[in-house]
Order: structure tokens, then sequence, then C-alpha cells
């Protein structure tokens, strides 16, 4: 048996002004929470102790390599290349890489011809220097 439906007539109807004060009250009743909680997250002598900034995680290979970097193997492309530049930078600063571990970390996502050129250029001069070149 289908719902029965009442009429418009005999729903009671809320006018624009009340839903303007109901959703003014909202807002302010949450605004009112907001400041109570920065308040108390602000305010050291209600806490345990000043407020502690986080610590930036040390970037380590098994960190940088989490972050699923793009492999290249150098047949992609010019652009298959800036991708894999603009995938690796972006992965090198939200895992806090420091600058000395660059090299040897984007080293691993390379394969292929890449790698094959690389170790190429490597070969004469020498791993440690082979590092140093950006």
């Amino acid at each position: 048996m289908p719902p029965k439906r009442t009429s418009t007539s005999e729903a009671s109807a809320m006018t624009h002004a009340a839903i303007r004060k109901l959703v003014a009250d909202r807002v302010a009743t949450a605004l009112e929470a907001q400041a109570a909680t920065m308040a108390i997250i602000n305010n050291p002598n209600k806490n345990s102790g000043p407020r502690k900034t986080p610590v930036a995680r040390k970037c380590t290979h098994e960190n940088f390599m989490s972050c699923q970097p793009f492999y290249f193997n150098g047949t992609e492309g010019a652009v298959g290349l800036i991708h894999w530049f603009e995938r690796t930078e972006s992965i090198f600063s939200h895992s806090n890489c420091a600058k000395k571990n660059k090299v040897k970390f984007a080293i691993n996502t390379i394969t292929e011809e890449a790698l094959f050129w690389r170790n190429l250029i490597a070969q004469p001069i020498g791993v440690e220097e082979a590092y140093k070149i950006t």
C-alpha cells in the first residue's frame, strides 16, 4: 500500500526569513565552537605545555620510494622527461629530501636507455663525481 500523501496546504511551510534565521543561528553556533577550540589550542596556560611544532621526518630512500616515483627509461621523449622531473621534484619536496641525496635517490628511478646513458657518464669520472651532477 503506497504511503499516504499529504497536501501542501497541510504541511507546515517555513518562510524564507525562518530559514535564514535557522542558518544564521547554526553558523553562529559553529563559529563560537571553533573560536573556543582555537582558544584552547593556542593558550599554553590551559594545556599541558607550550604548543609543539611537528618535527619533519628525515628523508630516507624508503620514504622516497614509498611515494611511488615515476620511472624513466629514456624512450618517453621530452614530455615524459618533463613529467619525470616534475614528479621527482614533487616527491623530493614532499619527503623533505636533502639536496645531497636527490641524485642518489633519482638514479634508482631510471632504467634501460636512461640508466645506460647515466652509467656511460659515470664510468670515466667515477661514481662519487657522478653523484655531484645535478
